[in-house]
């Protein structure tokens, strides 16, 4: 695999407090990683460092060996970077269908290996995004009649209609049902390779589900990396955050 992000000894800090200090992380293209860690590590901090949300003091963010620390937020996401927040950001007043139309992007890309719709018409390729995740039936229905779960899907449809290579989650599952966490993380197991994702969770079961590399954060920066299996018997990794009841039952 190649690089597709690379940090460098990136670091922000809010009144004096060290948010993310002298952060190294690598991410190959096509991988999904796991960042995790407790409250207050710098998980999501990073993930504002990346899209653009946040300044940094220092370091580097290559992306696709472009340097893209501290570039407006606007030519980040032109460059191929979404980010889904905690909150869903959709347009709540128009309809699934609308909303996918509003965040299109006719030069399709990367969204054309996901919905293997090729040349099709666009709205061909709106329907078959709907399918990809299960909001098919949902397309003429306006967005603020969906569930929790369907909100938080129709915002990844959103990012892979706006052709976004490289997709950053803030806690997809959260407030979300068993069954909705389960066709979450089948969703991202189906965008993995086609796309780069990094999610930021707290469910570790979800985290078991996705997750092929984990990076443990603690005080700003990565304290252990690796397999599920791996972060599971790291004893720095239990003593800060997961604790005596490993990654199944954290």
């Amino acid at each position: 695999m190649s690089e597709h992000l690379r940090i460098e000894n990136l670091s922000v800090e809010f009144d004096g407090f060290k948010a993310v200090d002298n952060l190294n992380l690598s991410v190959d293209k096509g991988e999904l990683r796991c960042l995790i860690g407790p409250n207050g590590a710098g998980k999501t901090t990073t993930l504002d460092l990346i899209c653009g949300k946040t300044r940094s003091s220092k370091g580097s963010i290559q992306y696709r060996g472009r340097e893209i620390a501290n570039e407006p937020e606007y030519l980040i996401a032109r460059a191929g970077i979404g980010r889904k927040f905690q909150v869903p950001s959709v347009f709540r007043q128009l309809t699934v269908r609308e909303n996918l139309e509003v965040a299109y992007c006719r030069h399709v890309g990367v969204f054309a290996n996901v919905v293997r719709s090729g040349h099709s018409p666009e709205s061909d390729g709106l329907e078959k995004l709907a399918d990809f995740v299960g909001l098919s039936g949902y397309l003429d229905e306006p967005a603020e009649h969906l569930s929790h779960g369907q909100t938080q899907w129709l915002e990844i449809a959103l990012l892979l209609a706006q052709d976004s290579e490289l997709i950053l989650l803030d806690e997809p599952t959260a407030g979300m049902t068993h069954q909705e966490t389960r066709k979450t993380a089948e969703i991202c197991n189906r965008l993995k390779g086609k796309h780069t994702i990094i999610v930021v969770e707290h469910d570790m079961g979800f985290v078991r589900e996705i997750g092929e590399v984990i990076s443990v954060m603690h005080q700003g920066t990565v304290l252990a990396e690796g397999t599920v299996e791996e972060i599971s018997r790291d004893e720095r990794v239990k003593e800060v955050y997961l604790g005596s009841v490993g990654i199944d039952d954290a």
